[in-house]
């Protein structure tokens, strides 16, 4: 990233009315708390503002702001309360070595063990599904192949880049009882799904439908194995930050991950990660405000030199900045967290909840009992009890739960962070209960 438009005005960077002369990111640090302890879960546990009336099971679905990310946002909020446009000009149109959004980028790269330059910062996962599959250079003929337990976004995504090209898409089931599926399994049935036509495949790492967790690893090499160029679209969402996994290696063409989610960054925040190659096959939607390349051009009255990066694609605008700029928090935090340890921990509460429900007869756990087939979600069904009844009975007692948002719906509990395993017997309890 090249963004020289101009120096920076040789004057000290007001931060909430404390004047800073050693410039923008010298003094944001010098007001951003850092990182606190988090050796232990009581220690994580406090820096969330959940009310404690409730014990809260439907954190994947929007995050509370963690302290370090409420004090980071409040910190830009006031630098850019107090000079909008000399935070503006400085954070985004200045050198590298001020660049914020890039910091942010490199937060992001060193998470998902890639380059900083590879990433592209969005709102939301959906957001990100859509630059990927409308980028795509689709023609008349070619296929998306897509599953059958994809969410709408995904499939929508699809849709509208196959609508304009004159491509086709078409469904395929990987399972027909997430309980009972493995990675065997998962393989082939991909791999049965590949036609002559397909061109791109597009699966979710997890599912919010049933809580199955697709051994992206080994679907992806073995579908480069057999067919390598087909291209891989992921959808990461519901697994970045709550599975140990080097996204940047996984072997996908693109992966696109929402970050207000399971990595706790601000609402309003997500991120699409490709490579160089794949960044140059797409051709961007939205004017961006992060490459100076395209600014240059569009001065000169000229196409844009070069292949298309993450840069060019990533949707320009004066968006909420004092959120995205936040995210380095959030990364800072997981980072500090460490992923093994998040993971661990997630798994554990999640198999603790699986193993009390799974002894009732009148409950049905969709959700693989295997933790490298599962994540954070635990969806289930009782016998006689519609899911959404579910939901508001165990919201009685003050048990936040939901139901997945698909054709068939089941209810779903997903200990996080924010839970304790005295939290996730209380609710395996009240389940039980419910179930007679």
């Amino acid at each position: 990233m090249d963004l020289t438009r101009r120096r920076f005005l040789a004057a000290p960077v007001a931060l909430g009315g404390a004047v800073a002369a050693g410039g923008l990111l010298g003094a944001l640090a010098a007001e951003t708390s850092p990182i606190p302890d988090l050796s232990n879960w009581d220690l994580v546990r406090a820096q969330f503002a959940l009310d404690p009336r409730y014990m809260h099971f439907a954190s994947f679905f929007i995050s509370s702001h963690p302290a370090p990310v409420r004090n980071a946002v409040e910190s830009w909020r006031r630098a850019m309360d107090a000079n909008p446009f000399h935070v503006i000009e400085e954070g985004m149109f200045t050198g590298d070595e001020n660049n914020v959004p890039l910091k942010v980028q490199s937060a992001v790269a060193t998470y998902l063990g890639g380059r900083a330059e590879d990433v592209a910062l969005t709102r939301a996962t959906t957001e990100g599904l859509a630059l990927v599959y409308l980028g795509l250079p689709l023609k008349p003929g070619d296929e998306v192949v897509v599953t059958t337990h994809d969410h709408y976004s995904h499939h929508e995504s699809i849709r509208f880049a196959t609508d304009r090209s004159g491509a086709t898409m078409r469904k395929i089931p990987l399972y027909d009882d997430p309980a009972t599926a493995t990675v065997d399994s998962l393989v082939d049935n991909l791999l049965k799904g590949i036609g002559p036509k397909t061109r791109v495949v597009g699966i979710t790492w997890v599912h919010s439908s049933t809580g199955m967790r697709l051994p992206i690893r080994e679907m992806a090499q073995a579908l480069k194995a057999k067919h390598p160029d087909v291209l891989l679209v992921i959808d990461g969402v519901h697994g970045l930050g709550a599975v140990d996994e080097t996204l940047a290696t996984v072997g996908a063409d693109y992966i696109s991950a929402g970050t207000h989610k399971w990595m706790f960054a601000p609402r309003g925040t997500g991120i699409v990660w490709s490579t160089a190659e794949g960044w140059a096959r797409l051709r961007p939607l939205v004017p961006t405000f992060s490459e100076w390349e395209a600014y240059e051009a569009w001065t000169q009255d000229r196409v844009p030199k070069g292949p298309t990066n993450a840069a060019r694609m990533t949707p320009g605008g004066f968006h909420a900045f004092e959120h995205q700029w936040a995210m380095t928090a959030a990364f800072g935090m997981h980072q500090a967290m460490g992923r093994q340890r998040v993971a661990a921990r997630i798994a554990s509460m999640n198999t603790q909840l699986k193993d009390a429900l799974k002894g009732n007869k009148k409950i049905r756990v969709h959700t693989p009992q295997s933790p490298a087939l599962s994540a954070g979600l635990v969806a289930f069904e009782i016998e006689g009890i519609k899911p959404e009844d579910i939901v508001k009975r165990l919201g009685e007692q003050h048990i936040v739960a939901s139901t997945s948002p698909y054709a068939i719906t089941y209810a779903r509990l997903a200990p996080s962070l924010v839970n304790t395993p005295e939290e996730v017997d209380k609710a395996a309890q009240a389940v039980l209960r419910l179930a007679g």
